[in-house]
């Protein structure tokens, strides 16, 4: 049985309800904490601090009520995860090998940012161990359950699982997470919600725990495109003023390599409709050919940046604290003891020759889009018991979204299941810096690929 949680309003519409006198920001807090309460807010959180938010938000409807100019996120609820340090808190990156690590002495930069901005911290959301992985399932804290399905638990999907499930279930109307090759956008898309992930270089890591020093990047999911770019106004160095055209002057491409492949049946007919409405809407959609896309596996075969980088920052913790790892995550960290100093300047190397070709491939377009990811959200169980199970998926889910880390450029992934299907991400990308005509292109194109997506 498909679940559609009551999903928080949009910030637009939350405001509107707030101007109106129908609710208060205390309010929202003493709801989400509810939520998060629940039954189905199981292993979502590893710590919360709903009592400090809702001072935070009584504080915010006071100065409202005088008049005050806010940032709209004030007073709201907005969750934090576990790998950005807040001040007085152990940053445990969700791993059982760091429970004994020093309390932070300050909030990790986008952290900083968002208290400054009067936004209402609700707590540190559960995580894949070390952010390594696709598939959001945790051996030590549990494994946060996708709420869009009242049958079957089934993964939320990974590293920031759940940061996705705090704003799927309501307790969060955004939520701070990261993406190095696709953490922000594959739970967005298996929990039904919308995820962004900008260029890199745009927003400080500076109080991160760091996967890979080279994919990093900081950034947010929410409810909806507008919402997240609320977020990224704050967390940036710079916000970003999307760049919005007309969907007659836009132009797509679908690659015919790779993104496409394995698709099971719901995301295949949910690609296919939304590309249908696309098409109905006057967007030029276009099948074209990527063959870098094909390169991809070839080139990090040898476990790519994020295997050595983490094998380095990892080495002292491995030294004392090796049998507290995720076995999975641990097999990943350590392949990365075997690529040589060379081997790694030449994939970097490597990598700035597949931008540059990669560039001029998307140069006439204003975006890539693909299916987020090939699959819905799979049940929880055999992935548990079956490694080789749980590989095979994590490649797949992370095999799209993780082209576009490569690319160092920017990507969204918005809903467009319908409503009685498990949720389905469609993925708009393109390359490095180019976040203001991809978001003005995502915002153009996001009620048509959902028209529901706004309603009730």
């Amino acid at each position: 049985m498909l679940s559609r949680p009551d999903l928080p309003e949009s910030l637009e519409s939350l405001h509107a309800s707030l101007r109106a006198g129908k609710t208060s920001r205390t309010d929202l807090i003493a709801d989400a904490a509810a939520r998060a309460a629940s039954p189905a807010g199981k292993a979502v959180y590893l710590h919360t601090t709903f009592d400090a938010a809702s001072q935070v938000a009584r504080a915010a409807d006071a100065a409202a009520h005088t008049g005050k100019p806010l940032h709209p996120l004030a007073g709201l609820p907005v969750s934090v995860k576990d790998l950005y340090d807040v001040a007085g808190e152990v940053t445990r990156a969700a791993s059982a090998a760091r429970q004994d690590a020093a309390p932070a002495t300050a909030d990790a930069a986008v952290v900083a940012r968002l208290r400054t901005a009067g936004a209402a911290l609700v707590g540190r959301t559960n995580m894949t161990e070390f952010a390594f992985s696709g598939v959001g399932i945790n051996p030590h804290f549990g494994t946060p359950v996708n709420p869009c399905d009242g049958t079957t638990a089934r993964i939320p999907g990974g590293s920031s699982s759940g940061a996705a499930v705090s704003v799927a279930l309501g307790t969060a109307v955004a939520a701070l997470g990261s993406d190095t090759g696709g953490s922000i956008r594959i739970p967005a898309a298996l929990c039904g919600i919308t995820g962004y992930k900008p260029t890199a270089r745009r927003v400080p890591l500076t109080g991160a725990y760091p996967l890979s020093y080279t994919l990093d990047t900081a950034c947010a999911m929410a409810r909806t495109l507008s919402d997240c770019i609320a977020v990224d106004g704050i967390i940036a160095d710079a916000p970003v003023i999307p760049v919005v055209a007309a969907p007659t002057a836009l132009r797509l491409a679908i690659p015919r390599q790779l993104v496409l492949d394995d698709m099971d049946d719901v995301v295949a007919r949910a690609f296919e409709r939304a590309i249908g409405r696309l098409s109905a809407a006057g967007v030029r959609v276009e099948h074209v050919d990527m063959p870098e896309l094909a390169e991809l596996a070839g080139l990090n075969a040898a476990g790519g940046f994020s295997a050595p980088e983490a094998f380095s920052h990892h080495r002292a913790l491995l030294a004392t604290h090796r049998d507290r790892y995720d076995p999975r995550v641990l097999s990943r960290i350590e392949r990365g003891a075997a690529m040589s100093a060379a081997d790694y300047i030449a994939l970097h190397r490597a990598r700035l020759d597949w931008i540059a070709r990669m560039e001029a491939r998307l140069a006439p377009f204003d975006a890539v889009v693909c299916p987020t990811v090939p699959m819905v959200a799979p049940p929880i169980a055999p992935l548990v018991t079956d490694d080789a199970l749980f590989f095979r998926t994590n490649g797949l889910l992370l095999r799209n979204t993780s082209a576009f880390n490569f690319l160092d450029g920017c990507s969204v992934s918005l809903p467009c299941q319908a409503p009685d299907e498990l949720p389905v991400g469609l993925m708009l990308s393109h390359g490095p810096m180019r976040d203001a005509h991809l978001l003005g292109t995502a915002l153009a194109l996001e009620s048509i690929v959902q028209p529901s997506q706004h309603a009730g």
